[in-house]
């Protein structure tokens, strides 16, 4: 049979234009899948905040981290390796000191100055209390590779923690996480 152009009714009464035109319409705003058949998911957007905000904030905690530790004395100066907020519990320690909570971020300081290292530690523990992280371990280093072979960043370290209303508390690591070279440090949580 020789087709003579013209669109057959189907048998219903429907021809094949209107089911065309009707299915256009039912699919009008309708966004095509990409190519590859997976849909982009937008990761959450931490929210903007002003730069001069940051750098003021930055340099405030910076000044205020006073630090009466001279560098001839750090070998003498032996502090407690762990700190605790007045307030909270005790039990706090003992559930760091077990590996209670998951570790959420890190921040290696070996190879830096102590000048460096106290502005890494701010910049550090703005962007986690920015995101929300809780808990953080900072490797500190042991000095094994230091003049004299004793750690040079530990005690100001652990000293500059004490001095961050945003710390509540932190331990010495357990040897899987770093033992003596670095600290586990438990963070305020952000109200959102």
């Amino acid at each position: 049979m020789k087709n003579s152009g013209k669109k057959h009714p189907a048998k219903d009464g429907r021809t094949p234009d209107k089911d065309v035109s009707e299915f256009r319409e039912a699919m009008e705003g309708v966004i095509p899948l990409p190519p590859h058949g997976r849909i982009p998911h937008n990761s959450p957007r931490l929210p903007p905040l002003p730069r001069h905000l940051l750098q003021d904030e930055r340099a405030a905690v910076l000044a205020s981290l006073e630090d009466p530790i001279r560098w001839d004395e750090d070998a003498e100066y032996e502090s407690d390796a762990s700190f605790i907020r007045p307030g909270l519990a005790r039990y706090t320690l003992r559930r760091l000191r077990r590996g209670d909570w998951h570790i959420q971020a890190e921040l290696d300081l070996h190879g830096l100055t102590k000048l460096e290292a106290k502005g890494e530690i701010v910049h550090f523990l703005h962007e986690c209390r920015r995101r929300g992280t809780r808990c953080i371990r900072i490797i500190h280093g042991k000095g094994l590779r230091s003049k004299n072979r004793e750690p040079v960043l530990r005690q100001h370290v652990r000293y500059w923690l004490m001095q961050q209303e945003a710390v509540l508390a932190y331990v010495q690591a357990r040897p899987v996480d770093g033992g003596s070279g670095a600290v586990i440090v438990l963070l305020k949580g952000t109200h959102r």
